[in-house]
C-alpha cells in the first residue's frame, strides 16, 4: 500500500475532522455564551454522562473497528452478498439490545443521577433525568450509524462518515439558538438539538452512504450466522474493558459536580479546545490508517503493515508535539477570542486558560494511543489495548482522587493529560515487545526530536505572549493580536528547531512541497 493512499485519506478525514471540531468549538462558544459557568452548563455536559456510558459499553465507538475486519474478508473473496449476510446478522441483535437497554435507561433515569450525581438538589437532579430521557434515544442512532459507517470505510469510503459530526454539531448549535430566542436559556434546546443531529447525520446520513455503495438489506439470515459469533469475540473484550481513553470525560465529569458550581463546564470548555487539534491530528490518523492496516494484515502483508504503523506514528507524533506548543503557549488569548462574551467572564477566562495549558501537553499520546490501538485491532488483538486501559484506568482512579484534592479542578485536567500518557506508553511497550523492536528506533528519534522542539516552541510563544498580553486578562483587540503572534512564533520557532536538530518528518514535509511546487 502507498502511502499516497493513506496520505489522501488522511487529509480527507483531517478535513472534515477539522470542520467538525471548528463546529463543536462554534458550539462551545454559543454555550459558553448562552449558559456561562453556571450550574446550567453543569446540566448540559452531565446530562450526556449515561448515555454516553451506555454506549461505551455496547462498544458503539468501536462497531467500525470490529465489523470492517469481517465485511473485509468477504469482499475480498469477491463474496458480496455474504457481506451483507454478516451485516444482518450483526445488525438486528445490536439493534434490539440497544432499544431495550435505552428504554430501560429512560425509565430508571431519576434513580441512576441521584446515585452518580449526589451533590446536586433535588430540583436539579430532575432537570438532569429529564436531560438525560431527551438523549438516551440518540445512543440508539449513534450505534446503528456505526455500522453503517464500518460499510463505507470498508470501501476505503470516508467523505459521508465526516459529515455526521458535522450535522451533529449544526444541530445542537441550532437547537440552542432557537431556544435562546424564545427566551430559554436552560440547557434543553441544545439537548433536543442532539437528539435531532443524531438522528439525521449519524443514522440517515449514513443509511444512505452505505446504501449508495450496494448495502442491502438479507432475509433469512439466521439468529446463529458465523458473523455474530466472530463479532460478539471481537467485541466482547471491548465491552467488558473500559480505557481511560474512554472514560476521561467520564471522569471530569464526576469531579466536576464535587467542586464549585460551573466547573464541569470550564473543563468542558478547555477539553473542547483540545480536542481540535487531538481530533485534526490523533484521531485523523487512527481512524484513516485503520481500513489500510485490516487490508494488509488480512492479506498477509505483515512488513508492509508495520511500515504503515510506524509512519503514521512519527507524523503523529511530529505534528502532535507542535499542537501541544500552540495550545499551551497560546492559551490565554485562545480562550479570551473563544468564550469570553455573555455570562462567560475574565475570571472564567483565566481558569480555563490554565487548564487548556495542562490538557494541551496530552495531544502527543492521544496520537500515539490512536495508532496503536488501532493497529492491535487490525490485529484482532482486542483485548491488549482493552485489557491495557482498564488497568490504565485503575491507576487513573486515584490519580484523579489525589490530584484533585490537591489541585482542584486544575489537578483534574492534569489527572487527563498523565492517564493517557501512562496508557499510550504502556500501549507502545506492548506493542514492541510483541511485533518486534526493529521499528522502535526510528520512532524514538521523532519522538525526543519533536518533544525538544515543542518544549523549546512553547516556552517561546508563552514568552511572547506573555509580554503582548501582560499578567492580566486583554481585551479581544490585543488577544487576537497576540494569539496571530504565537501562531507565527511556534511555526517558526518549532521548524527552525525541528531542522536543526535533524527531523526527517520535516525534511520529508519540505521535499514534497518542493516537488508539488515545481
Amino acid at each position: 500500500m502507498s502511502g499516497t493512499r493513506l496520505g489522501k485519506a488522511a487529509l480527507i478525514v483531517s478535513g472534515g475532522i477539522l470542520l467538525s471540531r471548528l463546529l463543536g468549538f462554534l458550539r462551545t462558544m454559543t454555550l459558553a455564551g448562552i449558559l456561562g459557568s453556571t450550574r446550567a452548563a453543569d446540566l448540559f455536559q452531565d446530562a450526556f454522562t449515561i448515555p454516553d456510558i451506555l454506549f461505551y459499553l455496547m462498544a458503539g465507538g468501536f462497531l467500525s473497528i470490529t465489523f470492517i475486519p469481517i465485511l473485509s474478508r468477504h469482499l475480498a473473496a469477491g463474496d458480496e452478498r455474504e457481506g451483507w449476510r454478516s451485516f444482518a446478522a450483526v445488525f438486528r441483535p445490536v439493534a434490539i439490545t440497544m432499544t431495550v437497554l435505552t428504554v430501560i435507561a429512560m425509565i430508571a433515569a431519576r434513580p441512576i443521577v441521584s446515585v452518580v450525581f449526589p451533590k446536586f438538589t433535588a430540583a436539579e437532579l430532575d432537570e438532569l433525568a429529564h436531560l438525560m430521557r431527551i438523549v438516551f434515544p440518540a445512543q440508539i442512532f449513534f450505534v446503528l450509524g456505526s455500522l453503517f459507517m464500518a460499510v463505507q470505510y470498508t470501501h476505503k469510503r470516508f467523505v459521508i462518515p465526516i459529515l455526521a459530526p458535522l450535522v451533529y454539531n449544526t444541530m445542537i448549535i441550532a437547537g440552542g439558538l432557537l431556544a435562546w430566542r424564545a427566551g430559554d436559556t436552560s440547557a434543553e434546546g441544545f439537548i433536543w438539538g442532539a437528539l435531532a443531529g443524531a438522528a439525521i447525520g449519524n443514522f440517515g446520513l449514513q443509511w444512505y452512504g452505505a446504501h449508495r455503495l450496494g448495502l442491502r438489506w438479507e432475509r433469512g439470515v439466521p439468529w446463529n450466522h458465523p458473523a455474530l459469533k466472530e463479532y460478539l469475540l471481537m467485541a466482547l473484550p471491548l465491552m467488558l474493558g473500559q480505557s481511560v481513553a474512554v472514560l476521561d470525560e467520564q471522569f471530569l465529569k464526576f469531579f466536576g459536580q464535587l467542586a464549585q458550581a460551573g466547573s464541569t463546564g470550564l473543563l468542558a470548555y478547555a477539553r473542547r479546545i483540545n480536542m481540535l487539534p487531538v481530533g485534526m491530528i490523533a484521531q485523523a490518523a487512527g481512524v484513516a490508517a485503520y481500513p489500510f492496516l485490516a487490508s494488509l494484515f488480512t492479506e498477509g502483508r505483515i512488513r508492509e503493515f508495520r511500515q504503515t504503523v510506524t509512519r503514521a506514528l512519527r507524523y503523529g507524533i511530529f505534528f502532535g508535539c507542535a499542537a501541544a506548543a500552540a495550545a499551551a503557549g497560546a492559551a490565554l488569548p485562545a480562550i479570551r477570542i473563544a468564550y469570553q462574551r455573555g455570562r462567560f467572564g475574565p475570571d472564567d477566562t483565566l481558569v480555563t486558560a490554565s487548564l487548556l495549558a495542562l490538557y494541551a501537553l496530552s495531544i502527543p499520546f492521544w496520537a500515539i494511543h490512536q495508532i496503536y490501538a488501532r493497529a492491535f485491532y487490525a490485529q484482532r488483538r482486542m483485548w491488549i489495548p482493552v485489557g491495557v486501559g482498564t488497568a490504565a484506568t485503575a491507576v487513573a482512579i486515584p490519580l484523579y482522587m489525589w490530584l484533585f484534592h490537591i489541585m482542584n479542578i486544575r489537578g483534574l485536567a492534569l489527572a487527563s493529560t498523565l492517564s493517557i500518557a501512562i496508557y499510550a506508553i504502556a500501549l507502545a511497550s506492548i506493542w514492541y515487545v510483541r511485533n518486534g523492536v526493529e521499528d522502535l528506533r526510528p520512532v524514538l528519534d521523532t519522538a525526543w526530536r519533536s518533544t525538544a522542539a515543542g518544549v523549546v516552541a512553547g516556552l517561546s510563544t508563552w514568552g511572547v505572549v506573555r509580554l503582548i498580553t501582560g499578567s492580566s486578562v486583554p481585551d479581544a483587540a490585543v488577544s487576537l493580536g497576540a494569539l496571530a503572534t504565537g501562531a507565527l512564533v511556534v511555526v517558526l520557532v518549532y521548524a527552525g528547531v525541528a531542522q536543526l536538530l535533524g527531523s526527517r518528518e520535516l525534511a520529508k514535509l519540505l521535499h514534497r512541497k518542493r516537488v508539488s511546487g515545481r
